[in-house]
């Protein structure tokens, strides 16, 4: 039986907390922001959690 691999394009943008949860970047800080306020900027330089929803996937991907 082959091992199952990683998905490269997931092990790039999620990493697993200590307790087991997924940790994500959050979108909209690549490009355009002039327009978007300073506040905003400094929200989504914060790291985010995924929801419950996509967790189990999301694992599935990461461990291979």
């Amino acid at each position: 039986m082959p091992k199952i691999k990683t998905n490269k394009g997931a092990a790039k943008r999620f990493k697993i907390t200590g307790t087991g949860k997924v940790k994500r970047m959050k979108s909209g800080m690549r490009h355009i922001l002039t327009s978007k306020a300073s506040g905003r900027k400094r929200v989504l330089r914060q790291s985010g959690l995924i929801s419950k929803t996509h967790e189990a996937s999301i694992k599935k991907m990461l461990h291979g």
